[in-house]
């Protein structure tokens, strides 16, 4: 979305991945708010890696966001919950292959767990659209 604004003041440190550390919303913009997804199938099935469960939530934010008439480039803001340390990377890796530029302002950290043992990674986020 080319209306949005990252912010980056020189006063503050690098980011320490591929992320914004704010973007500036413009005034009359719609707003979306997606609720964690999960990496689960329209079957109800669950892969087993953390990159594979990372992509069907990209997949169902896509779908999502396509409702409202928008795409993964307005996502303003993500929050993404991994169980394990070692999951950090293949999330990551998913992430940047479905970002737009700029960046997202973006959160991970790494819980306890999930609603159900299998699940490895949670996805959530905000985009917005002028117009």
């Amino acid at each position: 979305m080319q209306h949005l604004r990252p912010l980056s003041p020189k006063s503050l440190a690098a980011p320490l991945a591929r992320y914004s550390p704010a973007i500036e919303v413009p005034a009359g913009a719609r707003l979306v708010f997606i609720s964690g997804q999960l990496g689960i199938d329209a079957k109800g099935e669950t892969p087993e890696s953390a990159e594979a469960q990372a992509e069907l939530c990209f997949q169902a934010i896509r779908a999502l966001l396509a409702e409202a008439k928008m795409g993964l480039s307005d996502i303003v803001r993500l929050n993404a919950f991994v169980s394990r340390e070692d999951y950090l990377a293949d999330y990551m890796r998913v992430r940047d292959r479905h970002v737009g530029d700029p960046p997202p302002a973006s959160t991970l950290m790494i819980v306890s767990g999930f609603s159900r043992p299998q699940f490895k990674v949670e996805v959530e986020c905000v985009a917005a659209k002028v117009g």
